[in-house]
């Protein structure tokens, strides 16, 4: 029998229908064991997955319905499909002034910094990133060979841009992580370019790669994206997600934008036609709604607005967070707050060394979320019995 759009609705007219914004945004059922499991929670409890940064909403009803409505293409490969590759290319092209050659497509924004690594990075041209940051060009670099310089924070946990500027001399790909994952800071745009400038004065053949995955989170004035400063310097390329604000984590989607010569070295690698056809159908009507951002923008500020005040009550602070999640310094290891945490039913962060004995990542779910979780904070942050196993080892 043929899966036609209304037999498909009528499939998704049951109580499924309910999750499958969830599933697109990667917070199904699945994804939560798969990352930390459910061992020690209560039987049939839902957890609260506040460790992955995801938006806890998914994507909007006109994505949604736009995906549904590729179903009867799932049988054509997506070069095949009535929007391909090259219609969504084109939509990021024409929103950034550029040009088509100036945009790679990726299942995420993580294959992309992959094949950054392996396109300009070897044993003799080193990586250089901040420490933690996102680990995915640091793993890639380490499994390849090639020799990482890990540079560290200021008194605010921004990254140490004078310390980046050193460490870039002779490296083949500095990556700079902004917002940086996990410590949530930012620099504002004068200091990127100042930096992009100085780096290009110290080592002109180094490649700089700037990750913007939260880039539609910041509220900080003296932020814009980089975006300009790629298109207009050599060696320089940003990435974007649709992980983050946009809700399609579980889609897997993301792109690069740089000179042509610099796409073209990181497309060599790429796998042709990454993108499924629902996922282009997704990102197509998701990228041309940017009030269904703004939106989205505004719950997270406010939602963390209540979460960072929640925590300043029990006496916790953290950084200055410009993203969809809070680095707390909660005086106390990691594990064990996430042990307590997760056997209430919320599930935080993973470990970050070196913060891992002080710091946790905890995610911006929603407003109904995020009120659960603080009562779970107060009563683990205000235990004494608190340290797991591990931690007494």
């Amino acid at each position: 029998m043929s899966l036609t759009r209304r037999r498909l609705f009528q499939r998704l007219s049951t109580p499924v229908q309910s999750a499958h914004g969830e599933w697109i945004s990667a917070r199904g059922r699945e994804a939560g064991m798969m990352e930390y499991g459910e061992q020690g929670m209560a039987q049939g409890a839902k957890p609260i997955r506040i460790a992955s940064n995801e938006n806890p909403l998914g994507p909007g009803q006109h994505v949604l319905d736009a995906i549904v409505g590729k179903f009867p293409e799932a049988h054509r490969y997506p070069f095949n499909a009535k929007q391909t590759e090259g219609a969504l290319i084109t939509d990021i092209a024409k929103r950034y002034s550029a040009k088509n050659e100036n945009v790679l497509l990726g299942p995420g924004s993580g294959e992309i910094l992959t094949h950054a690594v392996r396109a300009f990075t070897s044993p003799t041209k080193p990586l250089v990133t901040a420490w933690p940051s996102f680990e995915n060009p640091r793993d890639t670099a380490k499994k390849i060979g090639t020799p990482v310089r890990e540079v560290g924070f200021d008194g605010k946990l921004r990254i140490d841009i004078a310390k980046m500027v050193e460490a870039s001399k002779g490296a083949g790909l500095v990556f700079f992580c902004n917002p940086n994952n996990p410590t949530a800071t930012v620099h504002g745009h004068s200091a990127v370019a100042d930096m992009v400038k100085a780096i290009r004065a110290a080592s002109p053949d180094t490649m700089i790669l700037i990750d913007e995955a939260y880039h539609d989170y910041v509220t900080d004035p003296s932020y814009t994206s980089a975006i300009d400063i790629a298109l207009a310097t050599p060696n320089v390329f940003v990435t974007r997600t649709f992980s983050k604000a946009y809700g399609m984590a579980g889609l897997r989607a993301g792109y690069a934008i740089g000179h042509a010569p610099t796409v073209k070295a990181v497309q060599a690698f790429k796998m042709p036609y990454g993108l499924s056809t629902l996922t282009l159908g997704g990102t197509i009507v998701g990228l041309a709604d940017q009030a269904h951002i703004d939106a989205e923008q505004k719950r997270n500020t406010a939602v963390k607005a209540f979460t960072v005040k929640a925590f300043a009550d029990m006496g916790v602070t953290g950084t200055d967070s410009q993203a969809n999640f809070l680095f707390m310094d909660i005086k106390r290891p990691a594990a064990g707050f996430r042990d307590a945490c997760r056997a209430a039913g919320v599930q935080v962060g993973r470990d970050f060394p070196p913060f891992e004995k002080t710091h946790c990542r905890v995610s911006i779910g929603t407003m109904e979320e995020m009120k659960k979780a603080v009562d779970v904070f107060k009563k683990v942050l205000g235990s004494t019995t608190t340290t797991s196993s591990k931690d007494r080892q």
